[in-house]
């Protein structure tokens, strides 16, 4: 062969290498993004150990191991955690933070004996709990409602039936937001093959990581996303065609669930009632001190991934989303039921996923009104 040839040759094998090189992280995305509750792409542990004072009495355990994600929607760990507020109620007990960019993996690490609470959303709560037959965790305590909208480009999209023939993005498939979606697409009678997204409407999965630059790019047309990625939207010229919240009786719709290791709670209760103190009174705080609460939030972003969310991103981000101790227990059973209805899952036995009774001993405490389980309480 030719010099020339064998240039060519070296030339066309590095071109191959590039775009290889180039899908795999996509192809790597895809893969996580697939199945109910699949496995996703795990952050940095934030591996620290907050401050404890020196005389201060130890409960049960010598530490608790908290997961959370660096989202709004996470507030009370954000602050709870950031502020000491929730180490002050554990004493001599030592707080270790860890945070995971979805919930699979937090689940994982559950599962693994590296996390003892999680905050979570309900998705991967009911799967895990599911398919663990009800062996694995507990929900116990709300954390988050609200804050997830679907922002379109307003030059292609200004009605909602104009979503017909674009394409939509959702965070994963057969999480939270993307139930929502499939259950509202079906309720306009419109068809999606829940596995592929593909039908009168194409749902697209994509990270939230990426979804910005997918829109701005045009690739989507719109998506249906938590906070703060909605704003981030809307900060790209998007504009919000429905807040989900206009689609829950009250107003309500569990976003974040507070979650503990069976064998964790049965070991060490006094351990998780002192962690549901520090998150009841985080939850108190930021609710009596929104403008304050917002900025801590956001010091506590900068300080997890370096960079704060800008003015124009969280100042209509955070209003959206109710801090609240309430695991509002009706309006995850309605989410199990879309699931199961755009046959994402198989109808799932929930019986025991709540244990309410350290959070209502501690709300009683506290002068607060005990929150339900919607029957699906341990007996």
């Amino acid at each position: 062969m030719s010099a020339n040839g064998n240039s060519r040759t070296t030339r066309n094998t590095l071109r191959r290498s590039i775009v290889a090189a180039a899908a795999l992280p996509l192809l790597v995305g895809a893969l996580a993004s697939c199945g109910y509750g699949s496995d996703a792409k795990k952050d940095e542990s934030a591996d620290k150990k907050a401050p404890v004072a020196a005389d201060a009495k130890k409960l049960s355990a010598s530490e608790v191991r908290i997961g959370y994600f660096p989202n709004l929607t996470h507030a009370t760990a954000l602050i709870g955690v950031k502020d000491g507020l929730i180490q002050k109620e554990l004493g001599g007990t030592t707080l270790k933070p860890s945070t995971f960019n979805a919930g699979p993996s937090e689940i994982e690490a559950l599962n693994g004996g590296s996390l003892d609470i999680g905050f979570i959303g309900p998705s991967p709560s009911i799967n895990a709990y599911v398919k663990s037959k009800g062996q694995n965790l507990r929900i116990i305590s709300g954390s988050a409602s609200g804050g997830v909208k679907l922002v379109v480009n307003k030059d292609k999209i200004k009605t909602l039936d104009d979503l017909k023939g674009k394409r939509i993005a959702t965070p994963q498939k057969g999480n939270t937001q993307d139930v929502a979606l499939l259950n509202w697409i079906s309720e306009k009678g419109w068809k999606v093959d829940p596995e592929s997204g593909k039908g009168d409407v194409s749902v697209v999965r994509t990270d939230n990581k990426v979804t910005p630059d997918a829109f701005k790019s045009g690739s989507i047309d719109g998506a249906w996303v938590p906070e703060p990625t909605a704003s981030k939207l809307v900060a790209e010229g998007g504009s919000v065609l429905l807040d989900e919240t206009s689609l829950w009786p009250d107003k309500k719709f569990v976003i974040t669930n507070v979650i503990v290791s069976q064998k964790f709670l049965s070991e060490h209760p006094d351990v998780v009632e002192a962690v549901l103190r520090g998150t009841v009174k985080t939850n108190a705080w930021i609710n009596a001190n929104p403008d304050k609460a917002k900025a801590s939030a956001n010091a506590a972003l900068k300080a997890l991934g370096g960079k704060a969310l800008s003015d124009k991103v969280i100042d209509p981000a955070w209003p959206s989303i109710a801090i609240t101790n309430d695991p509002l227990a009706t309006t995850l059973k309605t989410q199990s039921e879309w699931a199961v209805k755009a046959g994402l899952i198989k109808q799932p036995d929930l019986a025991g996923i709540y244990d309410l009774t350290l959070l209502n001993k501690v709300l009683k405490a506290e002068g607060q009104p005990e929150a339900a389980d919607a029957g699906l309480g341990v007996k």
